[in-house]
């Protein structure tokens, strides 16, 4: 084995086994209070947490976050291409949409975007100056779900337009400057020097996007969707068990996050290959393409 490789063992000092001891009381002290404190009713939570309306919010939350993951994300990485453009009013307008929607909290856009019709009634879709085209009603088309679509994709596009950005930033000078020496083009470029050498700067950031969108997504439940934390509101409104429906909402979202943490460092890891000892990731493979995209 190589000595970079080996673990390095260091001594245990008397502060750590006291802090380790404080925490062990802390820990016991939680859960004797969650063990004998009926008013956490968990029969209640046992009882509620396979319930069909609370599935059906969970499979709405899950849809939603990924739906507008997706969208927000290739949105993004167009913004992101056009924010590093060098024709400066495309750089311009893109930054004022990053502005703008990181700038605005999420339940204000989205309260917006569900009451878009009182400023736009109905939009005219069509040819330009021609008779071809046909009216749209926003009322109509600007349902509760919808709305927190276009909404949590706007505001994730501005999020992930800057992680890309970062990660186009991080790779190296002499990478991009060896790839235009070759003459490539700036699509394989994009696609093979740059775009390749950045995951291991997006990659860790889109991961934490993902779970904090799970836990956004429960913003929608004002315009009415059903979603996970609508569905036990709906419930504890009716059954007044507001506390063990929040804890099953909790549950849940805790559930999910954690299911998606252990994937996510399996990618992390696996884009992290290259930068670990240091040395950036070689252009070769990318160059055996090169006369491809010229």
């Amino acid at each position: 084995m190589d000595a970079t490789e080996k673990p390095r063992v260091r001594r245990r000092s008397a502060v750590e086994y006291v802090m380790w001891a404080l925490c062990v009381l802390v820990f016991l002290a939680i859960a004797y209070s969650l063990v004998t404190n009926p008013r956490y009713e968990w029969d209640v939570v046992a009882e509620y947490f396979t319930a069909e309306t609370v599935i059906d919010g969970v499979l709405l939350t899950i849809m939603l976050t990924f739906v507008t993951m997706f969208l927000g994300t290739v949105l993004g990485i167009v913004i992101a291409v056009l924010r590093s453009s060098p024709v400066m009013p495309v750089r311009v307008l893109a930054g004022a949409y990053i502005s703008f929607f990181r700038g605005t909290p999420v339940l204000v856009q989205l309260i917006f975007w569900f009451n878009v019709a009182a400023l736009y009634p109905d939009i005219n879709i069509g040819i330009p100056f021609t008779d071809i085209g046909s009216e749209v009603d926003v009322n109509a088309l600007m349902t509760p779900i919808v709305a927190a679509t276009v909404g949590l994709t706007l505001n994730q596009a501005a999020y992930m337009a800057e992680i890309v950005r970062g990660g186009f930033n991080s790779v190296p000078k002499g990478q991009i400057e060896s790839a235009d020496a070759l003459g490539m083009s700036e699509w394989t470029k994009l696609r093979k020097v740059i775009i390749p050498q950045s995951m291991p700067t997006v990659i860790p950031a889109t991961g934490n996007q993902l779970i904090g969108q799970f836990k956004e997504t429960s913003l929608v439940s004002v315009l009415g969707v059903a979603d996970l934390l609508q569905s036990v509101q709906l419930i504890y409104s009716r059954t007044y068990e507001t506390i063990p429906l929040l804890i099953v909402a909790a549950l849940w979202y805790l559930v999910m996050t954690l299911a998606l943490g252990y994937p996510q460092s399996l990618i992390e890891k696996h884009y992290s290959k290259g930068t670990r000892a240091g040395t950036p990731v070689p252009l070769e493979p990318a160059l055996a393409g090169a006369e491809e995209g010229r």
